[in-house]
């Protein structure tokens, strides 16, 4: 069912206000048909009781020899009058109160009579209750009745049974078919024209709306990716150029919390440089060969974090323009200049994939994670394509894994999981963290995981260029 609807909030709603609206008119014409069947109920029972009136009368008031010609010229293809000896009604219906008291009225002089009554709707084929399957007299009147009534709405019925003065009934039973309901001129056109005009108000109302909203949404993503964004534009109702001023204050103050941070970082690493160079020089003046070799190895690690602490505030740094570049001839590049020095890091066959991107940075983050691979897994295989709307990438060696409790501890700043401490083989263990921080400043991220067949898998995503 979901699957159905827009996707869009615009055109659910759209979609949801017009249900309303037809369900609201459906309910309407059901209130108006059902008033005016009692209306029609109404009229039909005033005029059928002054007719059983008025033939009552001619009945008691003419001779016995001309009855049969009264109930003759009384009778009609939807009405049927009979003088029976018994009643054609046991009892009057509950909704007939109101039209014995009619006919009573009507017959107020004085005599004493037994006046019943039935009010039956019938159904589109026949009547529900007295009088089914009852015949009209000769000449096939019940034939044509039916043709009448056979027909749409049903149809109503009424019998009456009222005792003459001089003994005897009067039995009558009619039918009236109730009025379908009438269309206008124009009925369809009109409708069409109120229902586009709806829409087209609604379109324009929601799209001030759900306008700004979209835009909203695009800036989020882009502040996501680390790019510079514009002032966003405010517009709409008074609760969107609210939730776009309160947007726009926030990418402020994210930019400026971590242009701090970055600067900070960036300074305490560069400060740190005069005091180890200091200590160096001072290291040269010692005379002792032992002590001396090893303060050169501490000042060398040292200025190793260093350097690694400055190329990691150079790496979360987001001053490098963004731009669309295709993915799979960047990673092809890198896996060339890669294999140049060391195992042989392969891309297999993959389709252009076009990401947004700050092309330095991510170099930087690819790099490090082919690398890694080539270093430690004796090469690698890349494997690119598409998954959910994002371009994947994965990198898979045939190393001997990590325990599966590092997987995610690798990434810290720092972590090395090399245990020699050595700088020709295990670095300063900021590779991965740089990667992942660029991997997610660009709206994607990366995980690892050890293969059923050994080594290492290590799987990137990146939100494909919508545009």
């Amino acid at each position: 069912m979901t699957r159905l609807l827009p996707r869009s909030l615009i055109g659910q709603l759209v979609l949801l206000i017009l249900f309303a609206l037809v369900v609201a008119q459906a309910v309407s014409i059901w209130l108006f048909a059902d008033e005016r069947g009692h209306a029609v109920r109404a009229v039909v029972g005033l005029e059928t009781a002054d007719r059983v009136a008025t033939v009552t009368r001619l009945i008691e008031q003419a001779r016995p020899d001309s009855r049969e010609a009264i109930l003759q010229a009384a009778n009609s293809p939807s009405a049927r009058f009979s003088i029976d000896a018994r009643p054609m009604l046991k009892a009057s219906g509950d909704n007939a109160d109101g039209i014995v008291q009619r006919v009573g009225a009507l017959l107020d002089d004085g005599r004493k009579r037994d006046i019943r009554a039935v009010l039956v709707t019938a159904g589109p084929r026949g009547p529900r209750g007295f009088g089914a399957g009852r015949r009209f007299g000769p000449g096939g009147g019940m034939g044509m009745h039916r043709r009448m009534m056979g027909f749409g709405p049903g149809p109503i019925e009424m019998q009456f049974s009222v005792s003459l003065v001089d003994g005897g009934w009067l039995n009558m039973t009619t039918r009236v078919r109730r009025p379908g309901l009438q269309r206008p001129p124009g009925f369809f056109l009109t409708t069409a024209l109120s229902v586009a005009g709806v829409v087209a108000a609604l379109w324009f109302g929601l799209s001030r709306i759900t306008g700004p909203l979209r835009r909203l949404a695009v800036a989020a993503d882009r502040l996501g990716r680390g790019e510079e964004l514009p002032p966003l534009p405010t517009s709409g109702p008074r609760e969107v150029r609210a939730l776009s001023e309160a947007f726009g204050d926030m990418q402020a103050r994210l930019t400026r919390l971590i242009s701090n941070r970055t600067r900070m970082l960036a300074a305490l690493g560069h400060d740190l440089r005069s005091p180890i160079t200091a200590l160096r020089l001072r290291a040269e003046m010692v005379d002792d060969a032992e002590t001396h070799d090893r303060m050169v190895t501490i000042l060398d690690e040292m200025q190793e974090m260093v350097e690694a602490t400055l190329g990691y505030a150079r790496g979360i740094a987001s001053d490098e323009a963004t731009e669309t570049a295709d993915l799979t001839a960047l990673v092809t590049d890198l896996a060339g200049e890669v294999s140049e020095v060391g195992p042989a890091v392969t891309v297999e066959p993959a389709p252009p994939l076009s990401v947004r991107l700050r092309r330095t940075a991510m170099r930087r983050a690819l790099r490090n994670i082919l690398e890694n691979a080539q270093r430690y897994g004796g090469g690698a295989t890349v494997r690119l394509d598409r998954a959910d709307g994002n371009a994947r990438l994965v990198v898979a060696d045939g190393g001997p894994g990590i325990s599966p409790d590092a997987l995610e501890h690798v990434f810290d700043p720092f972590v090395r999981l090399e245990a020699s401490r050595s700088r020709e083989t295990g670095g300063a263990g900021l590779g991965l963290s740089i990667a992942r921080d660029i991997l997610r400043a660009h709206g994607g991220d990366i995980t690892l995981a050890n293969r059923a067949e050994g080594g290492l898998a290590a799987t990137i995503v990146l939100p494909l260029d919508q545009a």
